[in-house]
């Protein structure tokens, strides 16, 4: 409740501060930005996997003045006249938190020299591409072999469905049908990465899910390993399922990880009290860090 009573407040004072500027400005210059597309970067040579995005918000600056964060499309007065340089950074919701935007590390800012002029408009079309220097792990099932396997307590199983697909699926996802007999799936990746303390990390998943799917992190040291259950993703009813996106930080999981631990990302679900089915479909898994 005082998450959205704070939301509530930052939203009512925008629109004050908004409405104050015009009113004393009359003639403000005005600065619209679209929604972002994602491009491929050439020096990565498609190591990027597909472009799925849900980049929500802008971060933006003129002449390196922070202007502020907004849910993209905007429009919004600007006092500034004249020749300016723009900066507008890609901003998520992290965690899945609708209260909590970051700027996503891996992702380059769009950057404009242009002209504002008063009462006019300047529109930007912001594109950005993940910096050249990310390092991915990517399983979008598009390979019989998947790195995905279950743990010896799981009764479900993954499978490939191409199923619900969407434009940006490929040709396969993953799909787990939990039910009364098979009701908790439990998996791993299988490769271990080795993350240095300190770097930036992250999950991204697209998913379309019915039931509850639990994310995690699980360290991997010479003497033991330990699961620590990270995110949640809630099911969705499925008459209302779609596709979804979420950016999953994982640097304070690994900074308080036993030294010279290595990672796999873990998935675990039970089927939800109550329900006689429930379904889960996931693609484009990627672990970026640098």
């Amino acid at each position: 409740m005082k998450r959205i009573v704070r939301l509530v407040v930052q939203v009512f004072s925008l629109f004050i501060l908004v409405s104050s500027c015009v009113k004393n400005n009359p003639d403000p210059s005005w600065l619209e930005v679209n929604e972002w597309q994602l491009n491929s970067n050439i020096a990565l040579s498609g190591l990027e996997g597909e472009l799925t995005e849900r980049i929500t918000n802008a971060k933006v600056y003129i002449d390196d003045e922070l202007i502020g964060i907004f849910e993209v499309p905007f429009r919004i007065p600007i006092l500034n006249a004249g020749s300016v340089n723009v900066k507008v950074y890609p901003v998520v919701i992290n965690n899945g938190i609708s209260a909590t935007k970051k700027v996503y590390p891996f992702l380059n800012y769009y950057e404009i020299d242009a002209e504002l002029i008063q009462n006019e408009s300047l529109v930007i079309n912001p594109v950005t591409d993940y910096k050249s220097f990310t390092n991915f792990w990517i399983e979008d099932f598009e390979d019989i072999n998947n790195a995905i396997e279950s743990d010896g307590s799981s009764l479900a199983t993954l499978q490939l469905s191409n199923e619900n697909l969407s434009s940006f699926n490929g040709n396969f996802c993953g799909k787990v049908v939990l039910n009364e007999n098979d009701t908790t799936w439990v998996a791993n990746t299988t490769e271990q990465l080795a993350i240095q303390k300190g770097t930036e990390c992250y999950l991204e998943i697209d998913y379309l899910i019915t039931n509850d799917l639990y994310t995690g992190l699980l360290y991997v040291t010479p003497d033991a390993t330990i699961n620590n259950v990270n995110i949640r993703l809630n099911g969705q009813e499925p008459e209302n399922a779609v596709w979804k996106k979420i950016y999953i930080e994982l640097k304070e999981l690994i900074s308080s990880s036993p030294n010279n631990s290595q990672f796999l990302q873990t998935f675990s679900a039970f089927l939800d009290e109550d329900q006689t089915e429930g379904l889960i479909y996931i693609d484009n898994i990627k672990v970026l860090w640098y």
